[in-house]
């Protein structure tokens, strides 16, 4: 979160400013890292937010990019990726198998015959 005009936190917070602090809400929702409720209440308080430190106090325990949650990624080999335990996942554990899925796109696994197994 920028710290404002001449590095002040208590400046007020745009319409950005708040749109940009609920999509770090939604990202750390979909890694599992807040539950339903808390990302409510949290883009509530977000978008009800007045001033610059208000927003940043809602991300405070999260992380600010993904540098630096990089190497906690998930690591699947392309047969472990079939679309049964896809299925389940996304069914079970919605942020897991989304993060399955998107890790197995990136490795070039996904839709792959072996993956499809």
């Amino acid at each position: 979160m920028p710290e404002g005009r001449a590095g002040r936190r208590d400046v007020l917070a745009s319409d950005d400013d708040r749109d940009a602090v609920a999509g770090l809400l939604s990202t750390a929702l979909a890694e599992g890292r807040l539950t339903s409720g808390e990302h409510a209440e949290r883009v509530g308080s977000a978008y009800a937010a007045r001033t610059v430190s208000e927003l940043s106090a809602l991300t405070a325990d999260l992380p600010a990019s993904p540098d630096e949650h990089a190497g906690h990624e998930l690591t699947v080999p392309g047969e472990l990726v079939d679309r049964c335990l896809l299925c389940l996942l996304l069914i079970l554990c919605p942020p897991a198998g989304i993060a399955l899925l998107l890790a197995a796109r990136r490795r070039g696994t996904a839709g792959s015959p072996r993956a499809a197994r």
